[in-house]
């Protein structure tokens, strides 16, 4: 059994939904909870206290150890007081579970400035300002995880989500750093691209009955991507830098690839012209590689110009975390 008994798990947005069930299975596994949730609606409004005081008496109810979070992590202040309760009542902080966002539908041509800013604040302002004293705890402590909830309606899109799918993949590019850069401290970090019924999906689709009878609602019950989410989180977990799709009981890693492309002649200066009749090569999405940074890309290239990009004694940039 994966335990985290003697472990300390922050999990945002853990009042409802998905984020709630990630904090009782944790608990269930020995883990100390910070349940932090500000208890607004799914659009962002009003706060209530009890949403998360909620699932803290139900962890505790079964034996386990939690305590209430109700600070936003749309603040720098907010995400250091989050970090701060699990310093404070637990002693260190071993896992962030970075869950807490809202959700709206609106046509790009309708979406304002405003929405557009208040949807990256809660979900990739808000995942920097919480990570940002977690890696710092982490790093004393020499261990730590990182999951970040992402979402398909960036990494493949999704009609009227620009502001939601932009917010979500940002997390991505936040993750990939804090892989690269806690490797050295034992801090991994990953992200999760979840499908799960919540009130997203009833606020996408529209027809719950019609997504009831279908079955729909039933092969994307959310308890379906808990397993991904925990395996994640603990130590048995030895990737980092990763991105994984949990979707009706399908789990699957989620990848940006390089393709091999055109390379130009070095005798001629490549002209638009050329990329048009060699776009095909240029499009191909084989052969490919995946790369563990922007390090990678540079070096193939000069590895196939037959030239090299630093000095035969240079240090390697980006040290390779385990599993990797």
């Amino acid at each position: 059994m994966i335990d985290f008994t003697g472990q300390v798990v922050v999990v945002t947005g853990a009042g409802r939904g998905l984020g709630r069930l990630y904090a009782l299975e944790l608990a269930r596994r020995g883990a100390a909870v910070v349940v932090n949730d500000i208890g607004a609606t799914m659009h962002g409004e009003g706060h209530d206290t009890t949403v998360a005081d909620t699932v803290v008496d139900e962890i505790r109810a079964h034996g386990g150890q939690a305590v209430a979070s109700h600070e936003s992590v749309g603040s720098p202040e907010g995400g250091q007081a989050i970090i701060d309760t699990a310093l404070t009542r637990f002693g260190r902080v071993d896992v962030v579970i970075s869950n807490a966002g809202i959700f709206t539908s609106i046509p790009f041509e309708s979406l304002t400035a405003e929405r557009w800013r208040q949807m990256l604040e809660v979900h990739l302002d808000g995942a920097f300002y919480l990570s940002r004293p977690a890696y710092a705890a982490m790093m004393r402590q020499g261990y730590g995880r990182f999951v970040f909830v992402s979402s398909s309606a960036g990494n493949f899109g999704q009609p009227m989500e620009a502001h939601y799918g932009a917010a979500k993949t940002g997390l991505v590019g936040l993750s990939n750093v804090i892989a690269i850069e806690g490797a050295a401290h034992g801090i991994l970090s990953n992200t999760v691209l979840p499908t799960g019924f919540s009130r997203m999906v009833t606020e996408t689709v529209g027809d719950e009955k019609f997504l009831a009878e279908s079955g729909f609602l039933r092969a994307i019950r959310p308890e379906l991507v808990v397993p991904l989410v925990t395996f994640l989180a603990s130590r048995e977990c030895t990737v980092t830098h990763h991105n994984y799709s949990a979707c009706a009981g399908r789990y699957a890693r989620v990848f940006t690839a390089l393709a091999d492309g055109w390379l130009a002649d070095t005798a001629n200066e490549p002209t638009a012209e050329d990329i048009e009749r060699r776009f095909g090569t240029v499009s191909a999405t084989e052969p490919f590689i995946v790369p563990d940074s922007i390090v990678d890309e540079v070096l193939q290239v000069c590895d196939r110009r037959g030239i090299s990009a630093m000095p035969d004694n240079a240090a390697v940039t980006f040290p390779k975390g385990p599993g990797r």
